[in-house]
């Protein structure tokens, strides 16, 4: 009995390659995504004096094994503006910019597991 190992070989290296590949992809759609909602979300933030969209920012970390991107405002004030309090209604800003975003971001997440797993 011969055994003919050339397709598993190839799709060893063919999976070997889609991974980085697939991981990189996801990456670069979960950065575009965190910066789409950045941008909306300064220009949803209310604006008295410019601190509270100034400070808006996203932070991505890209490690070996994970993709985040995490998307907030720094201002001490931020919470209170888009929750509200007992004395003044919310103003969300950081909430409707994903809620924009968010179904693009897993369509594209989506397509591309379906690309990688058929």
């Amino acid at each position: 009995m011969k055994i003919d190992v050339s397709d598993f070989n190839r799709l060893a290296v063919t999976l070997a390659e889609v991974g980085p590949r697939t991981f990189k992809a996801a990456a670069m759609v979960t950065e575009k995504a965190a910066r789409d909602i950045e941008r909306d979300a300064k220009a949803f933030a209310p604006v008295d004096t410019g601190n509270l969209r100034a400070s808006i920012g996203t932070d991505i970390d890209v490690s070996a094994a994970s993709i985040s991107a995490t998307i907030g405002a720094t201002a001490d004030y931020a919470a209170y503006v888009e929750y509200g309090t007992s004395t003044m209604a919310p103003r969300a800003h950081l909430g409707p910019a994903y809620d924009r975003h968010v179904g693009t971001w897993m369509t594209a997440l989506d397509r591309l597991m379906s690309g990688v797993l058929g």
